[in-house]
Protein backbone atom coordinates (compact mmCIF):
# COMPACT_ATOMS: atom_id res chain seq x y z
CA UNK A 1 0.00 0.00 0.00
CA UNK A 2 1.18 3.37 -1.06
CA UNK A 3 -0.25 5.91 2.23
CA UNK A 4 0.96 9.33 2.91
CA UNK A 5 -1.10 8.25 6.31
CA UNK A 6 0.43 4.45 7.09
CA UNK A 7 -1.41 1.57 8.43
CA UNK A 8 -3.40 3.13 11.09
CA UNK A 9 -4.21 1.29 14.56
CA UNK A 10 -7.12 -1.53 14.25
CA UNK A 11 -6.43 -1.86 10.54
CA UNK A 12 -6.51 -5.71 9.65
CA UNK A 13 -4.45 -6.04 6.72
CA UNK A 14 -4.72 -9.61 6.15
CA UNK A 15 -8.59 -9.47 5.42
CA UNK A 16 -9.95 -7.73 2.14
CA UNK A 17 -11.91 -4.80 3.17
CA UNK A 18 -14.84 -3.29 1.11
CA UNK A 19 -14.14 0.09 1.74
CA UNK A 20 -10.44 -0.57 0.33
CA UNK A 21 -11.59 -2.70 -2.44
CA UNK A 22 -13.75 -0.26 -3.65
CA UNK A 23 -10.76 2.73 -3.33
CA UNK A 24 -8.92 0.23 -5.49
CA UNK A 25 -11.72 0.48 -7.84
CA UNK A 26 -11.69 4.14 -8.01
CA UNK A 27 -7.97 3.82 -8.81
CA UNK A 28 -6.88 4.88 -4.77
CA UNK A 29 -3.90 4.15 -3.39
CA UNK A 30 -5.12 2.64 0.18
CA UNK A 31 -5.29 -0.60 -0.22
CA UNK A 32 -3.74 -3.63 0.36
CA UNK A 33 -2.24 -7.35 -1.94
CA UNK A 34 -5.58 -9.17 -0.14
CA UNK A 35 -8.19 -5.95 -1.20
CA UNK A 36 -6.64 -6.74 -4.61
CA UNK A 37 -6.98 -9.78 -4.63
CA UNK A 38 -10.14 -9.91 -4.00
CA UNK A 39 -10.92 -6.89 -6.59
CA UNK A 40 -9.83 -9.20 -8.87
CA UNK A 41 -11.06 -12.34 -8.48
CA UNK A 42 -15.04 -10.34 -8.65
CA UNK A 43 -13.50 -8.57 -11.06
CA UNK A 44 -12.86 -12.50 -13.19
CA UNK A 45 -16.63 -12.91 -12.99
CA UNK A 46 -17.73 -9.21 -13.80
CA UNK A 47 -15.07 -7.74 -15.62
CA UNK A 48 -16.94 -3.82 -15.88
CA UNK A 49 -16.74 -3.75 -11.53
CA UNK A 50 -14.56 -0.70 -11.78
CA UNK A 51 -16.66 0.53 -13.59
CA UNK A 52 -19.33 0.22 -11.28
CA UNK A 53 -16.88 1.57 -8.60
CA UNK A 54 -16.63 4.83 -11.06
CA UNK A 55 -20.77 4.68 -11.68
CA UNK A 56 -21.22 5.30 -7.93
CA UNK A 57 -19.30 8.04 -7.54
CA UNK A 58 -20.66 9.80 -10.48
CA UNK A 59 -23.93 9.18 -9.25
CA UNK A 60 -22.51 10.57 -5.46
CA UNK A 61 -21.47 13.89 -7.32
CA UNK A 62 -24.26 13.80 -9.03
CA UNK A 63 -26.85 13.57 -6.43
CA UNK A 64 -25.34 15.60 -4.10
CA UNK A 65 -25.45 19.04 -6.49
CA UNK A 66 -29.00 17.99 -7.25
CA UNK A 67 -29.12 18.43 -3.28
CA UNK A 68 -27.54 21.33 -2.96
CA UNK A 69 -27.94 23.44 -5.91
CA UNK A 70 -31.49 22.85 -6.60
CA UNK A 71 -33.12 21.60 -3.57
CA UNK A 72 -31.48 23.68 -1.26
CA UNK A 73 -30.20 21.57 1.65
CA UNK A 74 -27.07 22.57 3.06
CA UNK A 75 -26.25 19.61 5.98
CA UNK A 76 -25.04 16.16 4.82
CA UNK A 77 -25.18 12.83 6.27
CA UNK A 78 -23.23 10.12 4.77
CA UNK A 79 -23.78 7.11 6.26
CA UNK A 80 -20.61 4.36 5.27
CA UNK A 81 -19.16 6.78 3.52
CA UNK A 82 -15.51 5.00 3.14
CA UNK A 83 -12.41 6.23 1.93
CA UNK A 84 -11.58 10.02 0.85
CA UNK A 85 -11.23 10.25 -2.53
CA UNK A 86 -11.81 12.87 -5.48
CA UNK A 87 -15.72 14.22 -5.53
CA UNK A 88 -16.53 13.98 -1.71
CA UNK A 89 -19.56 15.50 -0.63
CA UNK A 90 -18.32 18.46 1.24
CA UNK A 91 -16.55 19.37 -2.09
CA UNK A 92 -19.47 18.64 -3.99
CA UNK A 93 -21.42 20.72 -1.34
CA UNK A 94 -19.51 23.26 -0.54
CA UNK A 95 -18.60 24.53 -4.37
CA UNK A 96 -22.72 25.36 -3.89
CA UNK A 97 -22.40 26.83 -0.51
CA UNK A 98 -19.15 26.96 1.62
CA UNK A 99 -20.93 26.96 4.65
CA UNK A 100 -22.92 23.61 4.04
CA UNK A 101 -22.11 20.79 6.52
CA UNK A 102 -21.11 17.40 6.12
CA UNK A 103 -21.06 14.91 8.46
CA UNK A 104 -19.43 11.43 7.42
CA UNK A 105 -20.10 8.39 9.32
CA UNK A 106 -18.22 4.80 8.73
CA UNK A 107 -16.64 2.27 10.80
CA UNK A 108 -13.56 1.44 8.37
CA UNK A 109 -10.53 2.15 10.57
CA UNK A 110 -8.67 3.54 8.00
CA UNK A 111 -11.56 5.25 6.48
CA UNK A 112 -11.58 7.40 9.97
CA UNK A 113 -7.97 8.23 10.22
CA UNK A 114 -7.67 9.05 6.49
CA UNK A 115 -11.28 11.25 6.90
CA UNK A 116 -9.68 13.04 10.03
CA UNK A 117 -6.83 14.18 8.85
CA UNK A 118 -7.66 15.59 5.38
CA UNK A 119 -10.32 17.20 7.54
CA UNK A 120 -9.21 17.81 10.66
CA UNK A 121 -8.81 21.97 10.62
CA UNK A 122 -12.52 21.99 9.13
CA UNK A 123 -15.19 23.21 11.00
CA UNK A 124 -18.24 22.83 8.42
CA UNK A 125 -17.39 19.02 8.43
CA UNK A 126 -16.73 16.10 10.68
CA UNK A 127 -15.97 12.04 11.06
CA UNK A 128 -17.46 9.95 13.24
CA UNK A 129 -17.13 6.16 13.95
CA UNK A 130 -19.96 4.18 13.99
CA UNK A 131 -21.64 1.40 11.91
CA UNK A 132 -24.70 2.17 9.91
CA UNK A 133 -26.61 -1.02 11.51
CA UNK A 134 -26.86 1.57 14.75
CA UNK A 135 -28.90 4.15 13.43
CA UNK A 136 -29.55 5.25 17.20
CA UNK A 137 -25.88 5.70 18.25
CA UNK A 138 -25.32 7.57 14.76
CA UNK A 139 -27.95 9.99 15.65
CA UNK A 140 -27.17 10.53 19.23
CA UNK A 141 -23.68 11.24 18.46
CA UNK A 142 -22.37 14.19 19.79
CA UNK A 143 -20.47 15.60 16.66
CA UNK A 144 -23.71 14.67 14.75
CA UNK A 145 -25.66 16.53 17.09
CA UNK A 146 -23.07 19.15 16.98
CA UNK A 147 -23.22 19.51 12.82
CA UNK A 148 -26.57 18.39 12.01
CA UNK A 149 -29.76 20.92 13.02
CA UNK A 150 -32.72 19.02 13.33
CA UNK A 151 -35.22 21.60 12.70
CA UNK A 152 -33.72 22.20 9.13
CA UNK A 153 -33.91 19.59 5.77
CA UNK A 154 -31.13 17.04 5.71
CA UNK A 155 -29.49 15.20 2.79
CA UNK A 156 -29.64 11.61 4.52
CA UNK A 157 -26.99 9.47 1.67
CA UNK A 158 -26.81 5.61 1.96
CA UNK A 159 -25.05 5.78 -0.98
CA UNK A 160 -23.66 2.11 -1.89
CA UNK A 161 -23.77 0.85 1.66
CA UNK A 162 -27.14 -1.01 2.08
CA UNK A 163 -26.39 -3.58 -0.07
CA UNK A 164 -23.83 -4.65 2.23
CA UNK A 165 -26.52 -5.20 4.90
CA UNK A 166 -28.32 -8.88 5.09
CA UNK A 167 -31.98 -9.00 5.23
CA UNK A 168 -31.79 -10.44 8.95
CA UNK A 169 -29.84 -6.64 9.46
CA UNK A 170 -33.22 -4.87 8.22
CA UNK A 171 -31.30 -2.51 5.93
CA UNK A 172 -35.72 -1.00 5.85
CA UNK A 173 -35.86 -0.69 9.52
CA UNK A 174 -32.18 1.66 9.10
CA UNK A 175 -33.77 3.49 6.57
CA UNK A 176 -37.20 4.14 8.63
CA UNK A 177 -35.39 5.20 11.56
CA UNK A 178 -32.92 7.43 10.08
CA UNK A 179 -36.05 8.94 7.59
CA UNK A 180 -37.93 9.80 11.33
CA UNK A 181 -35.22 11.91 12.83
CA UNK A 182 -35.04 14.46 9.85
CA UNK A 183 -37.66 16.81 9.63
CA UNK A 184 -40.00 17.30 6.03
CA UNK A 185 -37.99 18.93 3.22
CA UNK A 186 -35.28 16.67 3.80
CA UNK A 187 -34.39 14.11 1.05
CA UNK A 188 -32.94 9.83 1.76
CA UNK A 189 -30.65 9.49 -1.95
CA UNK A 190 -29.91 5.49 -2.46
CA UNK A 191 -27.34 3.61 -4.82
CA UNK A 192 -27.80 0.25 -4.50
CA UNK A 193 -26.66 -3.80 -6.47
CA UNK A 194 -29.33 -4.54 -8.31
CA UNK A 195 -30.76 -8.21 -9.81
CA UNK A 196 -32.64 -7.15 -12.47
CA UNK A 197 -34.73 -10.37 -12.53
CA UNK A 198 -36.40 -11.68 -15.27
CA UNK A 199 -36.27 -8.32 -17.15
CA UNK A 200 -32.51 -9.09 -17.92
CA UNK A 201 -31.96 -12.31 -17.44
CA UNK A 202 -28.15 -13.43 -18.72
CA UNK A 203 -27.50 -10.44 -16.45
CA UNK A 204 -29.58 -11.60 -13.23
CA UNK A 205 -27.35 -15.25 -13.34
CA UNK A 206 -24.08 -12.98 -13.67
CA UNK A 207 -25.68 -11.33 -10.98
CA UNK A 208 -26.16 -13.82 -8.67
CA UNK A 209 -22.58 -15.57 -8.88
CA UNK A 210 -20.62 -11.94 -7.96
CA UNK A 211 -22.91 -12.54 -4.79
CA UNK A 212 -21.62 -15.40 -4.24
CA UNK A 213 -17.82 -14.13 -4.45
CA UNK A 214 -18.48 -10.96 -2.62
CA UNK A 215 -20.00 -13.02 0.32
CA UNK A 216 -17.12 -16.09 0.00
CA UNK A 217 -14.44 -13.12 -0.43
CA UNK A 218 -15.74 -9.75 1.80
CA UNK A 219 -17.98 -11.16 3.77
CA UNK A 220 -21.57 -9.00 2.76
CA UNK A 221 -23.28 -8.30 -0.48
CA UNK A 222 -26.91 -8.36 -1.53
CA UNK A 223 -28.12 -7.38 -5.10
CA UNK A 224 -31.65 -6.84 -4.22
CA UNK A 225 -34.42 -6.49 -6.95
CA UNK A 226 -35.83 -3.17 -8.33
CA UNK A 227 -38.89 -3.55 -6.28
CA UNK A 228 -36.61 -4.48 -2.86
CA UNK A 229 -34.81 -1.30 -3.68
CA UNK A 230 -37.83 1.09 -3.81
CA UNK A 231 -39.72 -0.37 -0.26
CA UNK A 232 -36.70 1.65 1.08
CA UNK A 233 -38.26 4.77 -0.29
CA UNK A 234 -41.64 4.02 1.40
CA UNK A 235 -43.37 7.21 2.44
CA UNK A 236 -41.45 9.34 0.60
CA UNK A 237 -41.98 11.61 -3.00
CA UNK A 238 -39.48 10.20 -5.33
CA UNK A 239 -37.73 12.52 -7.40
CA UNK A 240 -37.72 12.36 -11.27
CA UNK A 241 -36.59 10.46 -12.81
CA UNK A 242 -37.06 8.39 -9.95
CA UNK A 243 -35.00 4.62 -8.89
CA UNK A 244 -32.96 4.27 -12.32
CA UNK A 245 -29.95 2.73 -13.44
CA UNK A 246 -27.18 4.82 -12.34
CA UNK A 247 -26.51 6.41 -15.53
CA UNK A 248 -30.06 6.96 -16.12
CA UNK A 249 -30.69 9.63 -13.19
CA UNK A 250 -29.96 13.54 -14.67
CA UNK A 251 -26.92 12.66 -16.28
CA UNK A 252 -24.33 15.32 -17.12
CA UNK A 253 -24.18 16.63 -21.09
CA UNK A 254 -20.28 15.17 -20.90
CA UNK A 255 -21.49 11.63 -19.52
CA UNK A 256 -22.30 8.83 -22.25
CA UNK A 257 -23.90 5.12 -20.63
CA UNK A 258 -22.45 2.90 -22.20
CA UNK A 259 -24.94 -0.18 -21.83
CA UNK A 260 -22.72 -3.02 -20.15
CA UNK A 261 -24.15 -5.51 -17.32
CA UNK A 262 -23.33 -3.07 -15.05
CA UNK A 263 -25.68 -0.28 -16.28
CA UNK A 264 -28.33 -2.32 -15.00
CA UNK A 265 -26.79 -3.81 -11.51
CA UNK A 266 -26.69 -0.80 -10.07
CA UNK A 267 -29.86 1.39 -9.43
CA UNK A 268 -30.17 4.68 -7.61
CA UNK A 269 -32.74 7.03 -6.59
CA UNK A 270 -33.51 10.57 -4.50
CA UNK A 271 -36.22 11.26 -2.64
CA UNK A 272 -38.03 13.63 -0.28
CA UNK A 273 -39.68 13.33 2.74
CA UNK A 274 -43.26 15.97 2.56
Amino acid sequence: MRSEYGVPPGVDTSRPSIARVYDYYLGGKDNFAVDREAAEMALRVTPDGAEAGRACRAFLRRSVRYLAAEAGVRQFLDLGSGLPTQGNVHEVAQRVDPAARVVYVDNDPMALAHGRALLADSRTTAVVGADVREPDEILNNPDVRRMIDRDLPVGLLLLAILHHLHDHEDPGGVVRRLVAAVPSGSYLAISHFTDPGAAHPEVSRRTREVEKVFNATLGTGRWRSPEEIMSFFDGLEMVSPGLVPLAEWRPDAEETAGQTDTYYTIFGGVARKP
